[in-house]
């Protein structure tokens, strides 16, 4: 077996539309591991991808409310 070969194996499959791939937190492995869309969403609780992907999110919300709500109350007095 060639050695491209052999990587394209180790690789796992491609991510499909629907997937998406996630690296692992570990700096030893370079594995990818491929998870489900919907399981990225799920709302999950401790230090895991899905709870750091809703801190985002509404930290992106509760900056966006912030910034119009300064831009509301400058243009109305």
């Amino acid at each position: 077996m060639a050695p491209a070969e052999a990587s394209d194996q180790a690789s796992g499959p491609a991510p499909t539309d629907r997937d998406q791939a996630v690296e692992t937190a570990d700096a030893d492995q370079d594995t990818v591991v491929v998870v489900a869309g919907d399981e990225l969403n799920a709302w999950r609780r401790g230090f895991t991808p899905q709870a750091e992907i809703w801190n985002g999110r509404l930290a992106m919300l509760g900056l966006s409310l912030g910034i119009a709500s300064l831009l509301l109350i400058r243009l109305l007095t």
